[in-house]
């Protein structure tokens, strides 16, 4: 059933059916009533009973969805958490222009739906990407590689700016762009799968071929990968980091068959097939046209030439997510109007061991995730969008409708992109109907186990300052979010939120140096640094440290 759709997302269906309860248990007592009063004594005047109140019923918890009181300046879909606890969100440039970014920074009380929206710098002219490739590095800088689109020219075959081969790096203390130098030898990336390995590399695999890059964060120069026995080219796939630190694909060309890799060996360990079709086949039998890239200098590094070309577009994909049980939840694409079909993947006993696949529910007839979003909560479950618009909760066995597709739009695709915040709840991005930014609030919570845990943590702090701090599973059990091949925004690093015990007024503190990126990684020690905000209150306060939205336990500290 759809949850209750309050604050402009349309009817409650259970208030309806709380009313047809109550109206037939009115009418029960009104016939038991005339009833009492035909059996009356001496004259027909017995005294009348008065009715059973009817109970009130109990309206059965679901979800919630709320329109952000402060919507943002332009319909935004991207968006990125990043470390200090402020979303970065580029505009959707159908109607403005991908070079537009914004950063939405909560209320003085840690709420996102009451917060406040501000612009961000642009990137260098030439360089606006749109369908790429994004990460959050592990020093917090947020990271964009290639694009389908640039320079707000969208449209098939691609134009010459298309499939561009630049990157760019975002620093949001500097708010500022740093443009770097593309793979040696590789004239374009469009939009690529991509995740960032444990050791705090960033990788993608090519849209055109098998080739596998390497970005080194500190030096911003790329490196190819051993890459040995992949089944076909990486176009419209999605990579899905697992607790080993392997990369599970499902493959896209060579259909249905996956495969994963393993970064220490560079092989594929073959998966087998998924019981049913993931992917949806091609609009462009005939293939795309791309190029030929010219010479640019943007940001002071040159790109291009790069050849003429026609891609081959296999078709699309859905989302796959890793869940706390160690499972991975793939949703798959379907062709227009039929129901796209679900499938779970199950790691094998080591890394280097093929795992396995079992069907999964099916979408109603008419919806699926080709190229959606989806996200991991709290409770464990996979929020997922279909290509309606309309929401879905796996439960790890069923798959329930929890908001109806929009009648305003948010038909076609890229129409939602979700986002997990600190707070738990689901940022969600419609930039086709009116409100275009809500907060999704979910049922349930999460299991004690799956917390971060805080072993060292200072007792004093400074405003200004950086501070270290260490502890376990501070990296969360999964990236928590995905999008079949682009618009990557996994969320699998640390925040630190320090809330003064006087005013419950919320704090994030920025946090860097990471020392894994890694997934579910238990025991294991993971450190971390975070700069106290000069503005944070002094006195006493407890901090915890976020992951994936689920917060550790708090511990006591002073600001000074």
């Amino acid at each position: 059933m759809d949850a209750d759709q309050s604050a402009g997302f349309g009817a409650d269906s259970i208030s309806r059916r709380r009313f047809v309860r109550g109206a037939a248990a009115t009418g029960a007592s009104s016939m038991l009533a005339l009833a009492l009063a035909g059996c009356g004594g001496a004259g027909g005047t017995a005294a009348r009973p008065a009715p059973t109140p009817t109970p009130t019923p109990t309206a059965t918890p679901v979800p919630t969805r709320q329109a952000l009181a402060n919507q943002p300046p332009e319909a935004v879909l991207l968006a990125l958490l990043l470390t200090d606890g402020t979303v970065m969100a580029q505009a959707e440039p159908t109607a403005h222009s991908a070079a537009d970014f914004f950063r939405l920074t909560p209320d003085a009380n840690g709420s996102y739906l009451a917060g406040r929206w501000s612009r961000m710098s642009s990137p260098p002219t030439g360089y606006a990407p749109y369908a790429g490739a994004q990460a959050v590095l592990a020093d917090g800088r947020a990271l964009f590689v290639g694009g389908e689109y640039n320079q707000d020219n969208y449209g098939i075959p691609f134009a010459p700016s298309g499939l561009t081969n630049m990157s760019a790096v975002y620093d949001p203390v500097a708010d500022s762009w740093r443009m770097i130098a593309p793979p040696p030898g590789m004239p374009y990336i469009g939009d690529v799968p991509s995740a960032v390995l444990t050791d705090g590399r960033f990788i993608f695999g090519s849209k055109l071929d098998k080739t596998l890059w390497a970005l080194d964060p500190e030096t911003l120069l790329w490196s190819p990968l051993v890459s040995t026995g992949k089944n076909d080219n990486f176009a419209e796939e999605g990579f899905t980091l697992l607790p080993s630190g392997s990369i599970l694909v499902v493959d896209m060309v060579n259909v249905p068959q996956t495969e994963h890799y393993l970064p220490g060996t560079g092989a594929w360990i073959q998966d087998g097939p998924t019981p049913q079709s993931l992917a949806s086949p091609t609009d462009y039998p005939a293939g795309i046209a791309y190029g030929p890239a010219p010479v640019q200098v943007v940001g002071g590094v040159t790109y291009g030439p790069g050849p003429r070309g026609v891609y081959a577009a296999p078709g699309e994909m859905g989302p796959a997510i890793l869940r706390p049980d160690g499972s991975v939840f793939a949703a798959g694409s379907a062709v227009s109007g039929a129901a796209g079909h679900t499938a779970i993947y199950r790691l094998g006993a080591t890394p280097g061991v093929a795992g396995s696949w079992t069907a999964g529910p099916d979408f109603p007839v008419g919806d699926n995730a080709g190229d959606s979003s989806a996200v991991l909560l709290i409770s464990g479950n996979v929020l997922v969008a279909g290509v309606s618009g309309a929401l879905y909760e796996f439960d790890g066995t069923t798959l329930t409708r929890t908001f109806a597709a929009p009648s305003g739009g948010g038909s076609s695709e890229f129409s939602t992109l979700m986002l997990p915040l600190p707070t738990g709840q689901v940022l969600v991005l419609q930039p086709g109907v009116l409100p275009s930014a809500s907060i999704y609030t979910p049922l349930g919570s999460a299991q004690a186990g799956w917390a971060p845990t805080i072993l060292t943590a200072p007792g004093a702090v400074l405003r200004g300052q950086t501070y270290p701090l260490s502890g376990t599973q501070l990296n969360g059990l999964s990236q928590a979010a995905a999008y079949g091949d682009e618009f990557a925004n996994a969320t699998n690093y640390p925040l630190v939120r320090i809330t003064n015990n006087a005013s419950g007024h919320v704090f994030y503190a920025r946090t860097h140096g990471h020392s894994s990126m890694g997934v579910a990684t238990g025991a294991l020690v993971v450190s971390t640094n975070f700069d106290v905000p000069a503005a944070t209150e002094t006195g006493a306060a407890s901090l915890v440290v976020v992951a994936n939205g689920i917060a550790s336990a708090g511990v006591a500290v002073m600001v000074g």
